[in-house]
Parts: structure tokens; C-alpha cells; sequence
């Protein structure tokens, strides 16, 4: 099979860049190892820095017609009250929300708008077992199986969209700069009920923290405990989790029994990386591939589109044009999206040593702390968390 790029992976990084790409009339394959995008510990978070990018291609009404929740503010509940963050409001309009919507949704959309286009393909149930190489060492495609048997794809240029734990990274030999985390997360859902309140609720307690994103008809709840300490939780038993979920979430104490095994418990490991360099001949890697980010913020889809907007736009034309991308070409789009990325992972860990941290290890009482309290007083300061989390650093446009 010929094609000009090759996209190994369906999440949100390769979708979009497919969709670019196919829009410019780069004939564009998609590879997604899975039959469907149906899997819970997809992250829900739309920044408006995506939906601004989204609104750029026309997609901006399908988009708010899913099944999504708005949330205007982010609010944090501590032992002495409840505190507003960040004030989406003070961004632009119109899209100064952060939207939760479902991750499959959200890539079904892209996925279906990707094939109104003549260049772009979608292969589903295939997965990506080798690199494919020329004589020179460098990268010309890939090898795969897929529901026909092997299949072996020729491409101009490989992208790696196969988030964390890509194979495309592991083929390379290429190994990120681990910067650490102190947390995991356990992530479960429990039914959601009128009353309970829209978008996300973040409560803080001694011991951590626990997040309920609203989903229409239950919560998905992310309970983050000390990195590597799940055995510890599972020998505690999962009746010692339902009464921390309920402490933690008293309006979810009379639900916390539809934890019913350890099976409607997942666990997620979280991991800070990045590689020191996202190309080589004939491949790049964009979005978890080469940078893994905490889930603090819930930045990570954002950056991984903005990966793919920009490498779409810098290199859409060159490839269109039947001209080769060069490594500099491909150098240019990490140096690019590097100054982001690294600023990005610097305020996360900043946030995982001050903040995180600190609360897994707390005993007692946990109050809101003053810079918190702050904003509060001076609401006008609730605007800058609220750039840096729905904008952040040099965002993306598909103008």
C-alpha cells in the first residue's frame, strides 16, 4: 500500500492531523490498533484553544451538539470551602469554557469528517509491528497486521500519534527524559443524579484528591493516590476506597457502593516525560510520543492537537507539493511546539512537587492556600490559571 504519510495512531493527535493534512490533499493513511474508540481512560478535557482550532475548519456546531458539559469556572472544595481557580469567562468568546466531552465522541466526529475527503484513510483493527526502512537506515513506512493478514505501508513520512507507549518510539530506539510523578490515578465511574452539579468537581482532602466529571448520567471520577501505592489501596480493600470516595464526595456517599468488584476500578500511571529529539529520517512523533504530560490541567489532548495543527500547517504544503520533508522540515515543527511543551511539563511538575505531593502526604486538616484565597479576593486574578490552562503557551490556529 502507497501513501504519502503515514499516521500510526487514531487518538486525538492523529485525527486531527489526518483531517489537516486530507483537507490540503495529502493523501493521508490513519492506522488505529483498536475496532473502535470506545475506552474509559480516554481524557475528556477540550480546551478552548482546540475548539478555537476546531471552529477554524467549520466544525465549531458539530462539536458543541455532542453530548458534552460546559464549565465555565474551576472550583476546588477544601476543608475550608469551596474556591474558584480559574474563570473561563475572562477568556475570549466564544468559546471561554472548558468543555468535558467524551473522548470517543469527539474522535468520531474527527473521524467522520477526516473521510468526506478523498485522501484520507482510516484502518481500523490494525496494528503497526516494524518500521520499514530503505538502504540508508531511514524510515519509508510501516509494517502492520491487520483483519486481511500483514500489511506493508510505504509512505513518504511516518508520524508517531501512538501516545506513551508507541511503537514507532520503541522501533527508533528512543528513550524520553523521565521527569517523574508522585501520583497514580484510579479511575472508575458512579451514577450521577439532578442535583449533583455540572462540569467538574475537585475536592481536596487530606490524602489527595478526588475528581468527578460530570458525563450526563454518572460521574467519572479520577481518585489520585502516591505514585505506586495501588497494592496499598487493594490490601486496604475496596470498602476502605468507597468510604474515602464518600469522604472525600459526600454527595456521592449513597453510590459508592456500584464499586461493586476491582474491576470497575482502573488504574493509570501517571508519567512526566519527554524525548530530547521527536524526529528522525523519514518519521516525527508528536503528542505522548514524545512528550507524556500530567494530568494536571488536563492538558494533554490540547497539546497533542496543537502538535498536529502545527506540523499540518509547516508541513502540509511541502508534502501536497510531492517534495520531500527534509529533516530540517521536521526539526522545524519540534522546535516549534518544544517551547510549549517544555513550559507546560515545567508548571506540572511545579504543581506535582507543591501541591500534589504535599497533599498525598497530609494527615490533618487542608485548607486553601493563599494564593487561593487571593484570588478569591481579587477575582481578576482568577483570569491567569484560566489562560495558562485553556490557552497555554503559543496555541494553534487552522486559519
Amino acid at each position: 500500500m502507497r501513501t504519502t504519510v503515514c499516521v500510526v495512531g487514531g487518538g486525538p493527535a492523529g485525527l486531527v492531523l489526518g483531517l489537516l493534512l486530507a483537507r490540503q490533499r495529502v493523501q493521508v493513511t490513519v492506522l488505529e490498533k483498536h475496532a473502535d474508540f470506545l475506552r474509559d481512560f480516554r481524557g475528556d478535557t477540550v480546551h478552548p484553544s482546540t475548539l478555537d482550532l476546531l471552529d477554524d475548519i467549520g466544525l465549531a456546531d458539530r462539536m458543541a451538539g455532542l453530548p458534552g458539559r460546559r464549565a465555565a469556572a474551576l472550583r476546588v472544595t477544601f476543608d475550608d470551602g469551596t474556591y474558584t481557580v480559574a474563570d473561563f469567562t475572562r477568556l475570549p468568546a466564544p468559546h471561554n469554557y472548558l468543555y468535558f466531552v467524551p473522548q470517543w465522541d469527539f474522535l468520531e466526529l474527527l473521524a467522520t469528517e477526516a473521510a468526506t475527503y478523498p485522501a484520507f484513510t482510516l484502518l481500523r483493527s490494525t496494528t503497526v509491528t516494524a518500521l520499514r526502512r530503505d538502504a540508508s537506515g531511514a524510515v519509508t513506512g510501516v509494517h502492520a497486521t491487520g483483519p486481511e493478514g500483514e500489511l506493508e505501508i510505504e509512505a513518504s513520512l511516518t508520524v508517531a500519534c501512538d501516545g506513551r507507549d508507541s511503537v514507532v518510539r520503541h522501533a527508533l530506539g528512543l528513550r524520553p527524559v523521565d521527569y517523574g510523578a508522585p501520583m497514580d490515578v484510579l479511575w472508575f465511574r458512579i451514577s450521577r443524579r439532578p442535583g449533583d452539579g455540572d462540569g467538574l468537581a475537585m475536592r481536596v482532602g487530606s490524602g489527595g484528591l478526588l475528581l468527578a466529571i460530570d458525563r450526563g448520567d454518572y460521574h467519572q471520577c479520577a481518585y489520585v493516590i502516591a505514585k505506586g501505592g495501588y497494592e496499598t489501596v487493594r490490601a486496604a480493600g475496596l470498602a476502605a476506597l468507597r468510604d474515602e470516595v464518600a469522604r472525600r464526595h459526600p454527595v456521592l456517599a449513597d453510590r459508592v457502593g456500584e464499586l461493586a468488584t476491582w474491576d470497575d476500578v482502573k488504574l493509570l500511571t501517571v508519567k512526566v516525560d519527554r524525548l530530547r529529539r521527536w524526529h528522525a529520517p523519514g518519521v516525527l512523533l508528536i503528542g505522548d510520543a514524545a512528550h507524556a504530560m500530567s494530568p494536571i490541567g488536563g492538558v494533554g489532548i490540547n497539546l497533542a492537537v496543537q502538535d498536529a495543527a502545527a506540523a499540518a500547517r509547516m508541513l502540509g504544503p511541502t508534502l501536497a507539493a510531492g517534495q520531500p520533508v527534509t529533516e530540517a522540515d521536521l526539526a522545524a515543527v519540534q522546535k516549534r511546539r518544544q517551547l510549549p511543551t517544555v513550559l507546560t511539563q515545567n508548571v506540572q511538575r511545579a504543581a506535582q512537587r507543591r501541591v500534589v505531593d504535599p497533599l498525598l502526604r497530609a494527615t490533618g486538616r487542608v485548607d486553601a492556600p493563599a494564593p487561593i484565597r487571593l484570588a478569591q479576593r481579587i477575582p481578576a486574578l482568577q483570569a491567569v490559571p484560566a489562560w495558562l490552562i485553556g490557552i497555554g503557551v503559543r496555541p494553534e490556529r487552522a486559519r
